[in-house]
């Protein structure tokens, strides 16, 4: 009985320790042992209304993006961190061109590419909603260059259509139906 009881435990203990679920191992600490820069902003339309939220998480290896999104057309839309941190409506041009601090060209198909602010495109249902969620290596909230924060801050834009992931300077995407402030311009 004695050998029985003590697999059982063994097992009961082991699956106490064991978590499903992966959003507990995104949580990250700094190297001073408190939590890293993280928020939630909201994703803004040309028309002032809200069509979802970008939620931030600094990694030890970068930024990670959450985004969701309800209310944009359905289909591929580019997704693109902007070098401005304003959100201007109706086209958000305030929010200037791609996040480029290195000086490349647009898109990972692009042998000169690519910019930092060029993400993967995101993929909307036909009810209007979808989610993504991005890891921007070697990026900062504040701080350590190249980061977020720095004068002039940064947006995340999404496009109206998918990013042909080449043509410089834009991919392609058309205009922008989306924009969401990560960190303010100074």
């Amino acid at each position: 009985m004695k050998p029985r009881f003590s697999m059982l435990a063994a097992s009961l203990l082991l699956a106490a320790c064991y978590n499903a679920d992966d959003n507990d191992q995104n949580i990250s600490i700094d190297e001073n042992g408190s939590p890293a820069a993280e928020g939630e902003v909201t994703l803004m339309s040309p028309t002032g209304e809200q069509v979802g939220t970008v939620a931030y998480l600094e990694e030890p290896s970068g930024m990670q993006l959450r985004i969701s999104v309800n209310g944009l057309a359905p289909g591929v839309h580019a997704v693109h961190l902007h070098t401005t941190g304003t959100c201007e409506a109706p086209d958000f041009s305030t929010a200037g061109g791609h996040w480029n601090p290195m000086g490349k060209e647009h898109g990972r198909d692009n042998p000169d590419g690519a910019h930092l602010g060029d993400l993967a495109n995101m993929n909307v249902g036909e009810d209007g909603t979808g989610t993504a969620t991005y890891m921007v290596a070697g990026v900062s909230f504040e701080g350590v260059e190249p980061a977020m924060s720095d004068s002039d801050g940064t947006a995340l834009v999404i496009h109206e259509g998918a990013d042909d992931y080449a043509t410089d300077p834009t991919g392609d995407a058309g205009g922008r139906v989306a924009c969401a402030v990560l960190a303010e311009a100074a």
